[in-house]
């Protein structure tokens, strides 16, 4: 299995072939919908996209985690988290292209 990334670049080429745009707009919409996403999440909203999945963000508690090395305590201060979960169709989709 090859371990190649997706890039916007790719994205935005995707659209050029798929929708027609120009290249140009064709990057400035992968970046308008990516920055309407990362917005919503900074703004602690869940973002739903159908048959792909959820993406939301948690806020974890502070606790004492440690140092696997030494065996010290060592205080975790509380954070945001951003998690995703996908749909049963993105889960089906991926375990089918495991198979091939």
């Amino acid at each position: 299995m090859a371990n190649k990334t997706l890039t916007r670049m790719d994205l935005s080429e995707a659209v050029f072939r798929e929708v027609g745009l120009s290249r140009n707009d064709a990057a400035q919409m992968v970046e308008s919908v990516l920055d309407h996403v990362s917005d919503a999440l900074a703004r602690g909203e869940t973002v739903k996209i159908s048959s792909f999945g959820t993406f939301s963000v948690r806020d974890k508690t502070a606790r004492v985690g440690r140092n696997p090395k030494t065996g010290e305590e060592v205080p975790i201060e509380p954070r945001r988290v951003l998690s995703f979960r996908p749909s049963h169709l993105m889960k089906d989709r991926v375990a089918i292209g495991n198979k091939r």
